[in-house]
């Protein structure tokens, strides 16, 4: 009986550090690492222009990683430890740029991102393309918490947004726009940012 308030206590910590974790502050977080954020966006679209590929990340320490190769005819997926000599030499049988990939793969590892992609969208029945880059810190990884990422979107021109700053279909269509079933909210015109148990 003398235990007892210690393991409420105890519980009641625990609870306030995994709402903490939970409730970590996105847009905070986009603006400490903007620079290695907006720089791995850029050179990952122009990257994908040349040759389409995504880099995923496969364990919580960031020593695997999973790259999706597309081909003219094929898409090929592959995995690795991270610098292993194995890698360099698949990115070279299908000719990706060894260093563009090595310098995302380490700037992705520095802000915690682990997947990129790019991924296709139609507004007006026109089609567009935003890069999906997801977010999964170290630092919010607590036992008992529901594992949850991170998912920013990059917008090639800037969006719509209610007075609440979630995305908007257009500026006529003042709907809620989805994106894979989820709802973004504004981090600024063209970066938005949603929660989700889904890296992509």
């Amino acid at each position: 009986m003398r235990n007892k308030p210690t393991h409420i206590l105890l519980y009641a910590a625990f609870a306030l550090l995994a709402c903490a974790c939970k409730t970590m502050n996105i847009s905070r977080y986009y603006r400490y690492h903007q620079s290695v954020l907006d720089s791995i966006e850029l050179v990952y679209k122009q990257s994908y222009k040349n040759k389409p590929f995504s880099i995923e990340f496969t364990d919580r320490a960031f020593d695997r990683v999973s790259l999706e190769l597309t081909t003219d005819t094929l898409t090929y997926i592959y995995e690795f430890w991270v610098g292993e000599d194995r890698m360099k030499d698949t990115l070279r049988k299908y000719g990706f740029d060894i260093q563009v990939v090595n310098n995302l793969i380490t700037n992705m590892r520095s802000v915690d991102c682990t997947w990129i992609n790019n991924l296709d969208y139609y507004t007006d029945e026109r089609k567009h393309s935003l890069v999906y880059v997801t977010l999964w810190p170290r630092a919010f990884n607590f036992p008992f918490v529901n594992k949850k990422y991170y998912i920013l979107t990059y917008f090639p021109q800037p969006q719509y947004f209610d007075s609440d700053g979630n995305l908007l279909m257009g500026r006529k269509l003042r709907r809620i726009r989805k994106i894979n079933a989820e709802v973004f909210r504004r981090i600024n015109d063209k970066v938005c940012y949603t929660l989700s148990a889904r890296f992509r």
